[in-house]
């Protein structure tokens, strides 16, 4: 690729627009490398966007991806968990195949023996990647006998087996109705607000870093030596601001950017949804538990994802429950931008109706129960969490993504999973020193720098503070403080 080369000899100057997990992520990994970065965010704090609630280390939850994308989920969650570790919910997630569902409960088990050997070398390379815990125990396989002798035990108040944590599922599952064997994995959970939480405390009065909120980008203008933003400010006043290097990680709107800025690219958005419940009967420290059932169908996957105090969140792949109709789009020859239904646009602007937030969580109750009959008793628990997911290219099934450049000292984040994020910020940084022949004291290229050594104010955050921090948090933006707690 022919790139401009910038002559600046100091550090460049980079300009972030959009602080979800994609742009925090690079603002924080830039100016932990000495980076001048400026992050323009829209709204008023930092990754508040879709429903992050799912480590991905070894994508079990998508039947129909790729083995390499698999693996590429697990290399990333892994560097995730390092980068930002008081985001992660440690618990197993329980993968279990109905038997209405025309796929195999076999069909998983290569593949997983394939990502364990993939996890087996990445420790081998590095004893610090074994975030999720021992490799020989990265999944484990019950049959129905081993799970109703666990039906018959009291879990533990501390679970700290595979076997304790599989206790309430053999208690509450119909075992008659699921296909053996049933996957324990060690894919992990996400705190949304306590990744909101870590990045806001590692960027505030960063020496490297100034974050903007409640900006608005007006235009973008290339000129010799990189960009010209116009933006207006908080206090609506309009600003200019000269940068080396622009990134475009504006979510769902990174085809309006790439519009703004002439840098066209397709790409797909999809709405969906994520539902808060609270169950009052559990008293039990629950696993995630994934059903597998065919996309869009009313049989669709039904995702139960714990958090503390009794609080789920709950996802079910059916068109009355995350998904929408008209809810996938295509951006189209005159726009980078897929234009969503306005009653969609509408909720991501201006919130749900409390009815049709009502409505969509019983639902979501409703398609739980089917599996696990004393979840009817949950009651809504609070607003749901949704947004836009931004794919990139004409795959749908595309879950492992990262970062596109082009030749105008230009880069567009668009992840599809949190997971990802990291990854392209790395490949910025290494784009950045190509293009200006700037190096970091702490490079990613050299082997002996941990993620941990990179990063130290990530490295050095307290976890008390990163859980207080989070339940204030999730208070400002109306949600149950469970959701930001430690579990």
């Amino acid at each position: 690729m022919s790139l401009h080369q910038i002559t600046t000899p100091e550090s460049p100057h980079v300009a972030i627009i959009g602080g979800g997990i994609a742009g925090s992520t690079a603002a924080i990994h830039l100016a932990e490398q000495g980076i001048k970065v400026t992050l323009l965010e829209q709204g008023p704090g930092l990754v508040n966007g879709p429903p992050i609630c799912h480590l991905h280390a070894g994508g079990n939850l998508y039947r129909e991806i790729s083995l390499q994308q698999c693996i590429s989920l697990l290399e990333q969650s892994i560097e995730t968990v390092r980068l930002y570790p008081h985001a992660v919910n440690i618990r197993p997630t329980v993968i279990v195949t109905p038997v209405q569902d025309r796929g195999s409960a076999q069909a998983l088990l290569p593949r997983l023996e394939a990502i364990q050997s993939a996890y087996k070398n990445l420790v081998a390379q590095d004893p610090k990647n074994a975030v999720l815990g021992e490799p020989d125990s990265y999944y484990k396989l019950y049959q129905r006998e081993e799970l109703e002798q666990l039906a018959q035990c009291e879990q533990p108040i501390k679970p700290e087996t595979v076997d304790d944590w599989m206790i309430p599922f053999a208690k509450q599952a119909q075992l008659d109705q699921i296909k053996y064997p049933v996957v324990a994995v060690q894919e992990f959970g996400l705190s949304l607000f306590r990744l909101s939480a870590s990045v806001t405390l590692s960027l505030k009065d960063h020496p490297n870093c100034t974050v903007l909120t409640g900006c608005c980008l007006k235009a973008a203008d290339k000129r010799d030596t990189g960009w010209t933003l116009n933006y207006q400010n908080a206090y609506g006043k309009d600003r200019q601001l000269e940068v080396d290097y622009l990134i475009n990680a504006s979510g769902y709107k990174t085809g309006v950017i790439d519009d703004m800025t002439g840098q066209p690219q397709q790409r797909l958005v999809e709405f969906k949804s994520a539902y808060i419940t609270h169950w009052p009967d559990s008293t039990m420290s629950w696993p995630e538990v994934i059903f597998h059932g065919e996309r869009g169908t009313p049989r669709g996957m039904a995702q139960l994802t714990p958090y503390a105090d009794g609080y789920f969140q709950l996802h079910g792949m059916t068109q009355n429950i995350t998904l929408f109709k008209d809810g996938l789009v295509a951006s189209q020859s005159i726009s980078s931008h897929p234009a969503l239904p306005d009653r969609l646009e509408q909720k991501i602007i201006s919130g749900w109706p409390r009815d049709v937030m009502e409505q969509r969580t019983e639902r979501a109750i409703q398609h739980m129960s089917q599996y696990l009959p004393a979840f009817i008793s949950a009651e809504v628990g609070g607003k749901p969490l949704f947004g836009a997911q931004q794919i990139p290219g004409k795959d749908a099934s595309l879950r492992a993504a990262d970062v596109s450049f082009t030749d105008n000292n230009y880069a567009r984040i668009e992840i599809v999973k949190a997971s990802s994020a990291y990854q392209a910020a790395k490949k910025i940084e290494h784009q950045l020193m190509e293009v200006t022949g700037w190096i970091s004291s702490r490079s990613s290229d050299a082997v002996t720098t941990s993620v941990e050594e990179m990063h130290p104010r990530l490295a050095s955050l307290d976890r008390g503070r990163v859980e207080r921090t989070a339940r204030d948090l999730a208070q400002q933006r109306n949600y149950p403080e469970a959701l930001a707690k430690l579990t």
